[in-house]
């Protein structure tokens, strides 16, 4: 008698991860549906609370459409997968012979829950570059500014400064300003060359750079001072923030009076689940970041293990949606589910053709907004760097040139760099940036935090939950 195969796993609601469960439950099946949030649309659409009736249009702008049809979806799925929402994937076991086990943890409870497939689509967060006075009052990543306006409908402050490089820095500047928010500045360290240069790459993706343009002509015709190719020096402040300080591309210094500051600098993939399944991982230059390997349809080295949108590289939310499709194509396949033949490959090749097109947009995306990584080797020894343990961008150079740490991971055990809350998920890349430095080597070379169980913080009271449940579990 052959045992029925468990239902396959997403961690994950945004675009990848709707798209993927479409995909499967329009195959017959029944998928379990992760995600930390009360409902679908990930980041990029995150649902308003219920009880607010804001527009679309108010917050999504252009995206209204394909928000409304994300929701749409996902919410037709009601009673055909399993959902579980608020819900922390923690930590992972892979299966090397059977299903592996997954470790839940949702209202303080835990929970262990058997799997032998699951697509991670676990998107990306944003890449900071510490500075001086980052850890004020008033100081927050550009999608955190952007969550609190659309999940909770304010502002992080009165008059708020943009910080970074990236479209994402526009996009909220102008989400902002469009709210009625003031907007102090926007203050980008890509220099205008950068962008004239993209402009080939940017054309495959028309749309967008059109949106781009626009945000950039808004803001200005609206008086919001747009500054290209700075230099951010300080937050500065003793309470909260008053003023950023920055340098122009002629060496004249600035302070712009605020009392808010967004900064990002692009998107990092998060990764830890993968690496906990133990999938191999490869330097990649395009993202600046070690990447877990996995086949053009999405699967992983590691059996059962697959990998759908930006959690495996940062393309955008409509690259994520086809790259969810396209993952769970590749389950069925493996599943041994029947195809529709010619129109199943000619959609496969279609997704594969249009993902083709989104890979050509980042790299002149890449090209546009260049990752200063100067500005993090340049950090004075002061500088906290790793928020959760207190750690000087100093401490973690010392570690280097006096205990001769040789990467990443030897000064995390020096240091304690990377070893808080967030486990290194804010202060890692630039802590390899850092090293990197100290050491005279590519970024590349400094390696990559191994990624520890809990990948985000959980309850105390979750753990005897979690030993318990793990014990009947095996």
């Amino acid at each position: 008698m052959v045992a029925e195969r468990l239902p396959p796993v997403i961690v994950g609601a945004g675009p990848a991860g709707t798209r993927a469960a479409e995909t499967l439950v329009h195959a017959g099946l029944r998928p379990i549906v992760i995600d930390e949030a009360p409902s679908n649309g990930g980041q990029i659409y995150r649902r308003q609370p219920s009880g607010f009736t804001r527009p679309g249009k108010a917050l999504y702008g252009f995206e209204a459409s394909r928000a409304a049809a994300l929701f749409g979806a996902f919410d037709r799925l009601a009673g055909s997968i399993d959902h579980r929402p608020n819900t922390l994937v923690w930590s992972i076991r892979p299966g090397s012979i059977g299903a592996g086990l997954m470790h839940l943890v949702s209202s303080e409870r835990a929970n262990a829950l058997p799997f032998d497939q699951v697509i991670f689509a676990t998107g990306a967060t944003d890449r900071v570059i510490p500075l001086p006075g980052w850890t004020l009052p008033g100081v927050f990543t550009l999608g955190g500014a952007q969550v609190a306006l659309k999940y909770q409908g304010c502002a992080i402050g009165q008059r708020t400064a943009f910080v970074g490089t990236g479209p994402l820095l526009y996009l909220v500047a102008y989400q902002y300003a469009k709210a009625g928010a003031k907007v102090a500045a926007v203050l980008d360290t890509a220099p205008l060359s950068a962008k004239l240069r993209a402009l080939p790459g940017l054309s495959a993706n028309a749309q967008a750079t059109a949106r781009g343009l626009y945000y950039l002509f808004w803001l200005r015709s609206r008086g919001v001072p747009v500054q290209l190719g700075i230099h951010p020096l300080a937050i500065e402040g003793r309470d909260g923030v008053t003023a950023i300080a920055w340098r122009d591309p002629h060496g004249g210094s600035h302070a712009t009076p605020c009392d808010a500051v967004a900064m990002g600098y692009g998107l990092r993939s998060e990764t830890q689940l993968a690496d906990l399944a133990e999938v191999p991982f490869a330097w990649d230059a395009l993202h600046r970041q070690w990447l877990p390997t996995r086949d053009a349809a999405g699967r992983t080295p590691v059996a059962g293990i697959y990998l759908a949108g930006d959690g495996g590289g940062a393309l955008g939310a409509d690259a994520a949606e086809l790259a969810g499709e396209r993952v769970a194509l590749a389950l069925l396949q493996d599943r041994g589910a029947a195809d529709n033949g010619r129109s199943h490959a000619d959609r496969i090749a279609a997704i594969n053709r249009r993902l083709d097109r989104y890979l050509r947009f980042r790299r002149g995306l890449e090209r546009a907004f260049p990752f200063p990584a100067h500005l993090a080797g340049d950090l004075a020894d002061e500088t906290l760097l790793c928020r959760c343990e207190g750690i000087t961008a100093g401490e973690v150079r010392r570690a280097v040139r006096e205990f001769g740490a040789h990467e990443i991971n030897r000064a995390k055990a020096f240091s304690r760099v990377g070893m808080g809350r967030c486990q290194g998920r804010m202060c890692g890349p630039a802590a390899a940036e850092i090293v990197a430095g100290a050491l005279g080597v590519p970024i590349e070379q400094a390696g990559r935090l191994r990624a520890q169980a809990p990948v985000k913080p959980l309850p105390m009271a979750a753990v005897l939950d979690d030993a318990a449940a793990s014990a009947r579990h095996g």
